[in-house]
């Protein structure tokens, strides 16, 4: 459909557009002249002597101006290097389009006329829209480096080329910079056109991200006047953001902020961000008037980020020299377009395409006739054209040039400008890659371990009203409009949250806590109250919160616990009172009675004292046998000896001396242990004896699950559902009740009567319940953590600065004494009423006997080491025991049990039977080797003498 309305629009401005070029061509018959014979004699060379190229632009704006000085100088530049085209030239054709539309169509259709293989150009998104229809059915790119809406990266436009940045990115930067000063709502103030509701589009999205939003849109007529701003302005006034963004031209964004100065805008309390309109004007007409100037203090702006090279200084150089308006990016921009499409022409002629025009198919109507569109041709190479521009990757005054799949320039960074005086300072860098940081993005990029872990992400900014105190963001207008809260209507435990009868006034606890944080906000907040419930029974807190995430109240005020599901729903303040599950049941004392002395401990722990005992005197028994007497003897005396030893180490009564330094090392252990264990026992009969206790057959919520029993809860409270999906309580077994009365009632009656074994609700209701109730009492311990606050809206201010105030009333004290005038009660108090266990358990002295275990484990191993090493080494002989040779088995158990006496005994024996043996047998061969001697001397003289 769009395209139908393109063509037919096309067809009307054709026919028209002979008679606006009639004084240029003489007569409209001459703008019609089929020139089909031309086209055929179109240049077959590869290299023409001239390419023609086209550019529409408004000469009497900001960019406009820069923009033709820099698109005339690229011209100059290529068309004297002969190593860019090989002599080809270009020739370049500007018009102006007056900021008209129709004008810039026109315009375009004479460069579809004359033949140009590219056209740069417009400045506006809007005519780039259109004309983007027009050169994807011509086939000639369009080239733009001002033109940011980020539309315009559409697939629908092939041949649109964007030579500058995406508002995109300038968008995801304003994000960022919105994020990092955790403002979570904005207003927009942008000119409704194309480029500024796009933009502000793309805006939402980004900060929706940030779990922020665009609170208000305040979009400006294309044609408005001062007073259409003005009237704009004034709604902006009434809202309660005060981070205003303002996305719009250059020729407007003055006039807005001197509006917003006028009437009082940019003062304290104020955010004024800007995309980089504001940067282009203070770069290009400075100096600015003072009037000009003064409405801008505080603004943060954005510029693209250009890092010094060779090639930016002698631009610089050139553009100083050739014109006394400033330098901006843009400039720079249009510059590298040029350049950008030489390279690609260069490699279209490389690739040997030439320049040639034909009549398309898609110029023919539904019955296959051509329509009255002679003037207008198909540029034949402009896909090929089109591939090489995105091909392209060179070094331009902007840096690297080189186009993503998405025909996005490469590496898009921004400064973050805050306007200071009569010029400005830059506080910090923005890039996609590296986001906000107070380092230029090549630094970061070269290396990434540079990259600072430090929370400051900009340098200090100085705001409107000339302070560096971070603006709240927000503020109540002064339009009357107050703060709707929704209150419960109670109709039990009415300290907390009452409404006065015949009044609209609320009173308990739970108000006076809201009112004194609501008067510690430094700003006003009025706000009214309003009923929620039937006043027959207590309304659902659930269902109340929905109604604030639905827009219905504006908070709700009460008795309200935070609890998952509601925090999905809204924000909640800071707790201003801890909360939590608990079980209260009815309780009887419990006297001392004439088995009180075995209370302090449970029977499982007794029976593990007892077995302790047991096992150190068998342990201590095996360590001293070999060597101690007094552990020695018949079977019977070394069990009573062990077992009186073991038993009177609780005394510390035992008389028998260690003579192993094992055994030492376990009885020192075990004394210990013992120690602890008396001490303890000592403590705990101590308050059996002394302190009257109360007993409850409930112990908690895992006695409550077990049973079968009815449970009570409060009626319309999240307690039933937390019974049945958290802790698993069949429904059946729940039973609701209203008031405190029933509550008494039902625990007074018990299960047997239809009433119930225990109550379970939240710790605040019971105490209170229970300060006038002292035969009920909190069994077992909290079974939930949670706290009581008050809920606002998704991303309400109100809902952190309130929180602050309740901080503030907890440091001050005033918290304790609101809570002290509602629900300070003494009946019970000294009596003690809470429900406690003084029966010790086991888990509480599981590492006692862990370590004594562990002793003596070591112990015996050490024991059982050195006892094989000495039987390897005084093993008995077999020789030494007549008769049958008993087993080893036998042997080893004999060994253990002699005493280590006996064994030295038998070891010296054997030593001095071993040394006679040797003895003798040493005398025996001196004996025989003297006897020897004596032979050879009578033999030695009988020779002598038969010699003779």
């Amino acid at each position: 459909m769009a395209m139908n309305q393109v063509w037919g629009l096309l067809v009307v401005l054709v026919f028209f557009n002979g008679c606006f070029i009639e004084e240029q061509r003489h007569t409209c018959a001459q703008a019609r002249i089929p020139r089909s014979k031309k086209l055929m004699n179109a240049s077959v060379v590869s290299r023409p002597e001239v390419v023609k190229i086209g550019s529409i632009l408004t000469f009497d704006s900001t960019i406009g101006k820069i923009g033709k000085i820099a698109l005339e100088a690229a011209v100059e530049d290529v068309n004297s290097d002969p190593t860019v085209l090989n002599g080809t030239k270009l020739e370049l054709t500007i018009h102006d389009s007056n900021s008209s539309g129709f004008v810039g169509i026109m315009e375009a259709l004479q460069f579809m006329e004359s033949e140009s293989v590219a056209l740069i150009g417009p400045e506006s998104s809007a005519l780039t829209h259109m004309i983007s229809y027009v050169v994807k059915e011509l086939k000639i790119p369009l080239l733009s480096f001002t033109a940011t809406d980020p539309t315009l990266s559409s697939l629908q436009y092939p041949f649109f080329i964007r030579t500058t940045h995406s508002d995109l990115f300038q968008m995801a930067a304003i994000a960022d910079i919105i994020d990092y000063y955790e403002w979570r709502e904005i207003v927009a103030i942008y000119i409704d056109d194309d480029h500024g509701r796009n933009g502000i589009t793309s805006l939402a999205d980004q900060i929706a991200f940030k779990r922020s939003k665009i609170s208000y849109k305040a979009p400006i007529n294309p044609d408005a006047t001062r007073e259409d701003i003005r009237d704009v302005l004034l709604q902006v006034s009434f809202k309660e953001s005060r981070v205003l963004v303002v996305h719009t031209c250059t020729n407007w964004g003055l006039d807005i902020l001197d509006v917003a100065q006028e009437l009082k805008m940019m003062d304290s309390g104020y955010v004024w961000i800007t995309t980089d309109w504001l940067s282009t004007v203070i770069d290009i007409n400075s100096p600015l008037p003072k009037k000009s100037i003064a409405a801008m203090q505080g603004v943060i702006t954005l510029r693209s980020y250009i890092k010094d090279s060779q090639l930016k200084r002698k631009f610089v150089t050139k553009w100083e020299n050739s014109t006394k308006l400033g330098l901006n990016t843009y400039s720079m921009y249009a510059y590298d377009t040029i350049w950008l499409l030489a390279r690609a022409l260069d490699d279209f002629f490389h690739q040997g395409g030439n320049i040639s025009f034909s009549k398309g198919p898609q110029m023919k109507d539904s019955q296959g006739t051509f329509l009255n569109l002679d003037s207008l041709s198909v540029f034949n190479g402009g896909k090929i054209l089109l591939k090489n521009i995105l091909g392209v990757q060179m070094n331009g005054t902007t840096g690297p040039i080189e186009f993503t799949s998405d025909k996005s320039l490469v590496f898009p960074a921004f400064e973050v400008i805050n306007v200071i005086g009569t010029g400005f300072r830059t506080v910090g860098y923005w890039s996609n890659s590296s986001r906000l940081s107070t380092s230029p993005p090549e630094t970061l990029n070269k290396n990434l371990t540079n990259q600072s872990s430090s929370s400051e992400l900009l340098y200090s900014v100085i705001w409107p009203g000339q302070t560096v105190i971070k603006p709240r963001g927000w503020f109540f207008p002064q339009n009357g409009k107050q703060l709707k809260i929704g209150v419960p209507v109670r109709v039990s435990f009415q300290d907390f949250v009452e409404e006065v009868k015949g009044t609209d006034r609320y009173v308990g606890y739970s108000i006076d806590v809201f009112i004194a944080a609501v008067k510690l906000l430094p700003y006003a907040a009025p706000y009214t109250f309003y009923s929620y419930g039937d006043g027959h029974k207590n309304p659902a807190y659930t269902d109340l919160v929905s109604l604030v995430n639905a827009g219905v109240y504006d908070a709700a005020v009460g008795d309200i616990a935070i609890i998952s599901n509601r925090t999905r729903m809204a924000d909640f303040t800071q707790p201003y009172i801890e909360s939590g599950l608990v079980v209260v049941a009815p309780v009887r004392r419990v006297s001392s009675g004439t088995w009180a002395f075995f209370r302090p401990f449970t029977a499982e722990l007794w029976c593990v004292i007892g077995i302790c005992f047991l096992v150190v005197g068998a342990v201590v028994w095996i360590l001293e046998h070999r060597r101690n007497d007094e552990f020695r003897g018949t079977p019977r005396q070394q069990v009573v000896t062990t077992l009186w030893f073991s038993f009177s180490t609780l005394y510390f009564s035992h008389k028998q001396n260690m003579t192993s330094s094992l055994s030492r090392f376990v009885l020192i252990l075990w004394l210990f242990v013992v120690l602890i264990i008396s001490s303890s026992y000592t403590a705990s009969l101590t308050s059996i004896l002394t302190v009257q206790k109360l007993s409850s057959p409930i112990e908690g919520i895992d006695s409550l699950k077990s049973n079968k029993d009815r449970i009570g809860y409060q009626e319309s409270s999240f307690v039933r559902n937390y019974l049945v999906e958290e802790i698993g309580i069949s429904e059946n077994r729940l039973v609701p009740l209203n008031l405190p009365e029933d509550y008494e009632k039902a625990l007074n009656d018990g299960p047997q009567n239809g009433g119930v074994v225990a109550i379970v609700d939240e710790r605040p209701y019971i105490e209170l319940f229970l300060s006038t109730r002292c035969q009920f009492s909190i069994v077992g311990q909290d079974f939930t953590k949670n706290g009581w606050g008050f809920a606002f809206q998704r991303d309400s201010p109100l809902a952190i600065d309130i929180s602050n105030a309740i901080l503030k009333l907890s440091e001050t004290g005033e918290l304790q004494n609101i809570h002290n005038k509602w629900l300070l009660r003494s009946a019970c108090s000294s009596q003690g009423a809470e429900f406690s266990v003084d029966r010790l358990e086991l888990k509480r002295f599981k590492g006692l006997f862990f370590i004594i275990g562990l002793a003596c484990f070591l112990a015996l191993f050490v024991y059982l080491v050195l006892i094989i090493y000495q039987y390897t080494k005084h093993k008995p002989d077999p020789s030494e025991s007549p008769g049958t040779t008993p087993g080893r088995l036998q042997t080893f158990i004999s060994f253990i049990d002699e005493k280590e006496d006996s064994l030295n005994t038998r070891s010296k024996k054997r030593l001095r039977q071993t040394s006679t043996f040797r003895s003798n047998r040493d005398i025996v061969s001196l004996n025989g080797y003297r006897s020897n001697r004596k032979e050879s001397s009578s033999i030695a003289p009988e020779c002598s003498e038969h010699g003779d």
